[in-house]
């Protein structure tokens, strides 16, 4: 898979581990763990009524999730980019869903879905993992 790489969203979660030293695989796992611990935080002030804190984890998880479409080629044939990004704008939605109604539950199906999404991600074998290998097994 073809994956672009922005620097914003990568200093967003710079807590995660190194970013100089991470391969493009490490990064986008860094890009899904930040979107999962902003999301835990974000349902504890949302369930205490910190409306500001709230709204700016939700805005950040937002970037993230933003940053993770993004990084997606069109160019690669695969249904899975077109896939992807569809759970990527469905995610968005719900964030928003959550942050206009105060939906506890709309925050975790959308982490519940990046958790199942980040196992998938770190389940890819490293041999796969290379551009290199992506780009011979184009057609």
């Amino acid at each position: 898979m073809g994956f672009g790489y922005g620097a914003g969203a990568y200093q967003q979660v710079r807590s995660h581990g190194t970013v100089e030293t991470a391969d493009p695989h490490g990064l986008i796992l860094m890009l899904m763990d930040g979107a999962i611990e902003r999301l835990t935080k974000a349902r504890g002030h949302m369930l205490h009524g910190e409306v500001a804190a709230k709204g700016e984890l939700i805005s950040r998880c937002l970037d993230i999730i933003s940053e993770l479409r993004g990084s997606l080629d069109p160019k690669v044939e695969t249904p899975l980019i077109g896939q992807l990004g569809a759970l990527y704008d469905y995610m968005g939605r719900r964030l928003l869903h959550a942050n206009l109604h105060n939906d506890p539950r709309a925050l975790d199906e959308v982490a519940d879905l990046m958790e199942k999404l980040r196992r998938a991600w770190a389940g890819i074998p490293a041999d796969a993992r290379q551009p290199q290998r992506l780009a011979e097994a184009a057609p």
